[in-house]
């Protein structure tokens, strides 16, 4: 295979156009053009940035009878699994999806009160003439029927365990190629990643505040109650911004760990999906059981202000022990 055929197959294999592999070459879309057309010939410079950028040898590009790619460098392990760009791929679209489905678990368990909240608020303000217990019979039975929908998200994860068994838990090698195209698409994703992920910490912050707010200037119960709504779902909304941006994030590192790619930004934000999934359904339970036991819904919606609160503190008290532990 002759220089310009292996260029075109390396540049659709890390699925580049001419114009963004002429970007990273400093060069102009009509030299590629060239090069690929025999045209022209790079000179020795560019030979070394393309076998750098491709992440394959010299020999291979300059040799017309070697038809494989033979590596940059001499870590190879005989017993790792080869990870294809298409699996690759599978993985990230998999990893998607989960984290997909662990949103809208959360965000079910977080807003299954929010009826219960509306209801007790009408019921206060007598705007839909309902009794206390209708109200509260109804808030129960939304929370029941949400926190079990949610459920069903989180069990319904498991069918995408097998696209991840290979990267999460296997001993793999990347073909080449395949590490400089994810460097890339992590690269293009970091800045989104950090913009969902500062959004998303400073609505769980924030969120407490209309809350705050309204029993200060107002004092209304009903009012209040409304409140805890906008609480709910200010808290709703920054996990549907950080948990799939944070899942995505963790996906791309984990297909670069054979590099040591793994960041300390990527084990935050998994181990901070992982306390949302487990937290948000325990505070909805421990909020249920305490209503339950004491019948004084007027008094235990507090919790969820506090556990506003408490998820952040609990998220930098893991990261100090995390970094104490180190």
């Amino acid at each position: 295979m002759i220089l310009a055929a292996k260029i075109i197959q390396l540049r659709k294999q890390a699925n580049w156009s001419q114009e963004e592999l002429a970007e990273k070459m400093n060069v102009s879309r009509q030299s590629i053009s060239k090069w690929e057309s025999t045209n022209s010939i790079p000179d020795l410079n560019k030979i070394l940035m393309l076998a750098n950028l491709f992440e394959v040898s010299t020999d291979y590009l300059l040799r017309d009878e070697l038809e494989a790619p033979t590596p940059t460098d001499e870590r190879i392990d005989n017993n790792a699994i080869q990870v294809n760009l298409d699996h690759a791929n599978q993985y990230i679209q998999s990893k998607i999806a989960a984290a997909a489905l662990t949103t809208k678990g959360v965000i079910l368990c977080v807003c299954s009160v929010i009826p219960l909240f509306f209801l007790m608020a009408m019921e206060e303000s007598g705007r839909l003439n309902i009794s206390d217990d209708i109200a509260t019979a109804g808030g129960i039975m939304s929370i029941l029927l949400m926190v079990s929908l949610g459920v069903s998200y989180f069990i319904k994860m498991n069918q995408y365990e097998a696209d991840f068994d290979t990267i999460d838990n296997e001993q793999f090698e990347l073909c080449y190629g395949v590490h400089s195209v994810f460097q890339e698409k992590l690269k293009q994703f970091r800045p989104t990643y950090n913009r969902r992920l500062s959004l998303g910490i400073f609505l769980f912050i924030s969120s407490f505040a209309p809350l705050m707010l309204t029993a200060l200037l107002h004092g209304g119960q009903d009012l209040v109650k409304l409140m805890l709504i906008v609480l709910m779902l200010m808290i709703s909304a920054g996990l549907f911004l950080v948990i799939p941006a944070s899942s995505e994030f963790e996906a791309y590192n984990n297909i670069l760990k054979d590099r040591d790619m793994e960041s300390v930004k990527s084990k935050r934000a998994k181990r901070a999906e992982k306390l949302a999934a487990f937290y948000w359904p325990l505070l909805v339970a421990i909020f249920l059981g305490w209503s339950l036991w004491t019948m004084d819904w007027g008094v235990t919606w507090i919790i969820w202000p506090v556990g506003a609160v408490l998820f952040a503190a609990l998220l930098g008290l893991m990261e100090l022990f995390v970094k104490d532990g180190n």
